[in-house]
């Protein structure tokens, strides 16, 4: 289980231009990497993940899946013509890349990923619940499955925008 967040938590992901670039990164991280992605929800701010690795060390897959997704999205800030927020965010990402001893001009993810190890069926559980119910403490959406940027509808049967690799233990425990 793990978590990125935006830096400052500025809320990127409110536009699908930048979601996009998370879906696509993370189904070429599953193609060419052998990612495994059990469940996952993107916020406006910061995603949580639970994945695993098939082929590559999962710190690897993680360093070159958020090296590339800010790049990319920082890329998008700066050029699309119809980025209206990108006077103000630029330079919060700015400030942010000043602070670390980071190569780079401009910080997007926050550094610490908080992994948590799912060692039992009661954390794993536990962490399924809280990744799809975000969206519903946000006041977003009235049920987890609504929420189209999440896992929670593949877990209830339906699809989800990105293949994932189901747990077995989620059987028909989930409740909201």
């Amino acid at each position: 289980y793990t978590t990125f967040t935006v830096v400052e938590w500025v809320d990127v992901f409110t536009r699908d231009l930048y979601r996009q670039i998370i879906y696509d990164s993370l189904i070429y991280c599953m193609r060419e990497k052998g990612l495994q992605v059990h469940a996952y929800v993107i916020m406006s701010n910061h995603l949580h993940l639970i994945i695993s690795s098939t082929n590559e060390s999962l710190s690897s897959i993680i360093r070159d899946f958020k090296r590339f997704t800010a790049k990319a999205i920082l890329e998008s800030i700066r050029t699309h013509p119809k980025e209206s927020r990108r006077d103000w965010m630029l330079p919060i990402f700015q400030e942010a890349g000043t602070q670390t001893a980071n190569t780079t001009k401009h910080q997007f993810w926050r550094h610490d990923n908080k992994p948590i190890p799912l060692w039992s069926e009661e954390v794993i559980l536990q962490k399924l619940r809280y990744i799809h119910l975000n969206p519903v403490r946000a006041g977003w959406v009235k049920k987890a499955s609504h929420w189209v940027h999440s896992s929670a509808s593949a877990y209830e049967g339906g699809e989800s925008l990105i293949p994932i690799e189901l747990l077995a233990v989620w059987e028909d425990k989930y409740s909201e």
